[in-house]
């Protein structure tokens, strides 16, 4: 079975980190071992790109950051994960799982932002061609439950003070992206997380299988 590029993605509080952690549980029923398997997420992942990533994360009180520089320091931040962690895994072998990818620039940025997804799509193709995950999982939770769980947590970043608005907007062009792509698969986040284990468990193992 050759090793696979899969990624997760989600409002914030969607749970993608728990689901990367299952798919890693279910790739080592399969055999493959942590020497075979690279974690990781977006923005961040190398050293430079993680600085990139309190960047975007944090605010700052002496300057606002665009939303086209936002887009652009996730773009650069991206590039240095594909080209110094990614790419270089897929050619030894290994599996990719990331907590994140181009469809949260497509959703966050391109509907969030109102930046539209013609500048993110030109963008991608000139930074990484066609360069893309062999399957997406999207979490999918209403941006109202989105808000309630991070009230939960406390301390919020940049990107999670956001308004409903942008939550809603950012949410449907998620939804409009997976109709047109066969290779994102659709997960109803809201269910209890047992259930959402069994589904993603189910699938994925189906999805092996055709390998």
């Amino acid at each position: 079975m050759k090793n696979k590029f899969i990624t997760v993605e989600g409002l914030e509080s969607a749970g993608k980190t728990t689901a990367c952690s299952i798919i890693v549980k279910i790739l080592h029923e399969y055999g493959i071992n942590d020497k075979n398997i690279v974690l990781t997420r977006e923005p961040g992942g190398t050293v430079i790109a993680e600085k990139l990533r309190n960047i975007i994360k944090n605010n700052n009180n002496e300057e606002h950051i665009s939303y086209k520089t936002e887009l652009l320091i996730i773009y650069a931040a991206r590039v240095q994960l594909v080209e110094n962690v990614i790419r270089p895994a897929l050619s030894l072998g290994k599996w990719v799982i990331s907590d994140r990818y181009d469809l949260s620039s497509q959703a966050y940025q391109g509907g969030g932002r109102k930046l539209g997804i013609n500048m993110i799509n030109k963008l991608h193709y000139m930074m990484l061609g066609t360069f893309c995950p062999d399957i997406t999982f999207y979490l999918d939770i209403t941006p109202d439950v989105c808000l309630k769980r991070l009230q939960k947590k406390g301390k919020l970043d940049r990107i999670e003070q956001e308004s409903l608005a942008f939550f809603e907007r950012t949410r449907n062009y998620y939804l409009k992206i997976i109709k047109n792509d066969d290779n994102i698969v659709f997960i109803d986040a809201s269910q209890p997380k047992d259930k959402i284990s069994i589904i993603l468990k189910n699938f994925l193992i189906d999805w092996l299988k055709k390998q």
